[in-house]
């Protein structure tokens, strides 16, 4: 069984990466998750915190960049040896880890990281990918060359990546274990990317078909049956830009506020999940802070905030 989210050790982790991205503005994000009082809400549950403020990236200036469309590789390649270091760490110490981005190439060192932990443990790791991308291009497919969509390709061991950490991915991520849920734009040789490799993608008409539970319990059960740790990665474009407005890569159509709130509720009834990312918050764009507050919010739902819990708010 996974570990249950009751009076739970915490550990905030800032990255304020924002080179991943096509837009300024996410390297805000992590003192906006505290400004909008995260640990504060986890506390009121029960939980103990600590937060080890914002992390810096390694010199990674002497690494070889694949090639000439990918966008500020030096600085990822930086952010994804530093965050790689600390979830390797912190994901074999009793803590959960809550990785507060930044843009989501900071999962280029968190998943990654988780993995080798879990291969520590003896465990394997699964990955619940929340997110209206898939953000499963390699350096030769990516259409923009923002490496925020590369992060699983990378995880997943797919050829090309040895650069970003100075060497090859030892612990790899198996295909089969990861469940994009939510997405609604994906690239066209991402998509054939996704079907050789066995992907599990669930969009967001299958969640208007069949909805949230129908698709996440399958998931959450093979999880329970391999005994495996769950890393989250929750994306602000998850959801519709109409509530959560302050991402820079919107796309119409995404999770309701009920939607995001049930598969948080969901993911704590599991006591599956030992490891989260916060990514693509970009507080430049937001609307009096109501995104910081809802992504806490949803935090605070998988940490065990019930309906009743959830305090009423004037916007």
């Amino acid at each position: 069984m996974g570990q249950r989210l009751t009076q739970h050790d915490v550990v905030l982790v800032g990255a304020p990466i924002e080179e991943g991205a096509g837009r300024r503005g996410c390297v805000m994000g992590p003192d906006a998750y505290r400004t909008a009082g995260l640990a504060e809400n986890l506390q009121a549950l029960g939980h103990r915190v600590t937060d080890l403020g914002n992390l810096q990236a390694e010199d990674a200036s002497a690494a070889r960049p694949p090639n000439d469309a990918v966008r500020n590789f030096h600085t990822v390649a930086g952010w994804t040896r530093t965050l790689f270091k600390t979830a390797e760490r912190l994901g074999q110490e009793p803590v959960f880890p809550v990785y507060m981005g930044g843009d989501h190439a900071l999962a280029l060192g968190t998943v990654t990281g988780q993995a080798a932990a879990a291969h520590a443990l003896g465990r394997p790791l699964f990955v619940l990918w929340l997110d209206a991308h898939s953000d499963f291009n390699t350096f030769d497919t990516t259409e923009t060359g923002n490496l925020h969509g590369t992060p699983l390709a990378f995880a997943c061991g797919l050829n090309g990546f040895d650069t970003l950490l100075g060497g090859p991915l030892v612990h790899k991520l198996a295909p089969d274990h990861v469940e994009i849920l939510g997405v609604r734009s994906i690239d066209p040789k991402e998509r054939e990317l996704l079907v050789k490799h066995g992907i599990g993608v669930r969009d967001m008409r299958m969640v208007d078909e069949h909805g949230v539970p129908a698709l996440l319990r399958p998931f959450l059960d093979r999880v329970r049956q391999a005994n495996g740790l769950l890393h989250v990665s929750l994306d602000v474009d998850f959801l519709d830009p109409g509530i959560a407005p302050a991402v820079g890569t919107t796309v119409p159509g995404g999770a309701t506020f009920r939607e995001g709130h049930l598969v948080m509720e969901m993911l704590h009834d599991s006591g599956l999940v030992s490891s989260l990312d916060l990514v693509e918050l970009n507080p430049f764009l937001d609307d009096r802070g109501k995104t910081a507050r809802l992504m806490v919010d949803l935090t605070a739902s998988l940490f065990g905030r019930r309906v009743f819990d959830r305090p009423t708010r004037s916007f």
